[in-house]
């Protein structure tokens, strides 16, 4: 089966209620993405509301508030909204790298494997049942003498000794107290919580997930959005071939890669795509398949989306490939699109803009081409 990068770009697109918007609510968005990037806050609840034909201001905050969403950290060791009801078989995935093992890990951090094992001992025990603030979660744990070295690091807004943490179930983030981040457990926060399913038994379910999104891709591609590429590459093709008949092979314009089986003929029948989009801060558009795809984002102008501090720039998205980065201040959107990319119609930035507005609370924006 052979199909071309524009139908690809179109495909995700439309799975990724990017073009056409949809009626879906927050909890349906996030599952379809994969989760969203929640560590600028804003930006997650702007991701969800882009891609809503009518921008719901509440949807995030009701599917919180519902339990049917839980924040923590997950994918690359970046905070994120995910789908209560398929938490457990990322975080099992992530949670297979075991990162904290690695030497480079212990020296950076500060903390042995046995050292990690004991803080989700007694986190578990602390939050069991309970809700506690960083501060409140952190006294506790350096209370006992055998932590009380870690305690730069635990209270480091970075999260770097709480990651393996989340990642073993043993903790994820609260109800917020104000400007004030709590940490629970899993279990607490969530219902039907059973626990981290081995790896095995997690990783179709989350490869399904991915691919229906962000198809057609590869292994590869696959682990650098997971886990930065730390899994041993034999393990996760063992995934994807574990499959079987549940992926199709796909020749997008000489390269080969996966999509789902269920979804190979709506791929082959896709179009390519004209539309005009503005997406935010963070987006998963262009953090499934990673900055580094040249099919998406031209490496020459990579480090205008991929900038400093991990910063991902909003982007400008022309018939599924991104051609320029955007910003607001105060009421204008400012369009900067990159040297030699194709120009978008005015009249199609403008709705852009206007849709921004509707899904920022902004009545009156202006655009501005820099």
């Amino acid at each position: 089966m052979k199909v071309s990068w524009d139908q690809a770009h179109a495909w995700r697109m439309r799975r990724q209620f990017v073009d056409p918007r949809g009626n879906a609510d927050a909890v349906h968005i996030i599952g379809r993405l994969c989760g969203v990037q929640a560590q600028v806050a804003s930006s997650a609840e702007l991701a969800v509301r882009v891609r809503q034909a009518k921008p719901d201001a509440a949807a995030v905050e009701r599917g919180i508030a519902d339990r049917a969403l839980v924040k923590t950290w997950a994918m690359r060791g970046t905070l994120h909204l995910l789908r209560s009801s398929e938490a457990a078989c990322f975080l099992s995935l992530i949670a297979s790298a075991r990162t904290w093992e690695r030497p480079s890990w212990q020296r950076t951090f500060g903390a042995t494997p046995k050292e990690v094992e004991a803080l989700v001992e007694v986190v578990s025990e602390l939050l069991d049942d309970t809700v506690l603030t960083r501060d409140e979660l952190v006294t506790e744990i350096v209370a006992k003498k055998e932590f009380a070295k870690m305690e730069e690091q635990l209270r480091s807004g970075w999260g770097a000794l709480l990651k393996p943490l989340a990642w073993q179930g043993a903790l994820c983030h609260g109800p917020s107290q104000g400007n004030k981040v709590t940490f629970t457990r899993p279990n607490t926060l969530i219902p039907e919580w059973k626990g981290l399913p081995d790896s095995a038994e997690a990783a179709p379910v989350v490869i399904a997930a991915y691919l229906g999104a962000y198809g057609p891709s590869t292994p590869e591609v696959f682990d650098a959005w997971l886990s930065r590429s730390v899994l041993k590459r034999t393990t996760v093709r063992g995934w994807f071939a574990a499959m079987g008949n549940q992926l199709t092979k796909v020749d997008v314009e000489g390269e080969d890669a996966y999509i789902l089986s269920e979804h190979a003929d709506d791929l082959a029948r896709a179009k390519a795509s004209t539309s005009v989009r503005l997406l935010g801060a963070f987006d998963q558009y262009v953090l499934g398949p990673g900055t580094k795809d040249p099919q998406i984002l031209p490496t020459e102008h990579r480090a205008k989306v991929s900038k400093a501090a991990g910063w991902i720039s909003p982007i400008v998205v022309v018939g599924g490939r991104i051609t320029g980065v955007w910003e607001l201040s105060d009421d204008q959107v400012s369009v900067s699109f990159f040297p030699g990319a194709p120009k978008a119609p005015s009249k199609d930035l403008e709705a852009e803009v206007a849709h921004v507005g509707r899904a920022s609370g902004r009545d009156r924006l202006t655009l501005r081409l820099c």
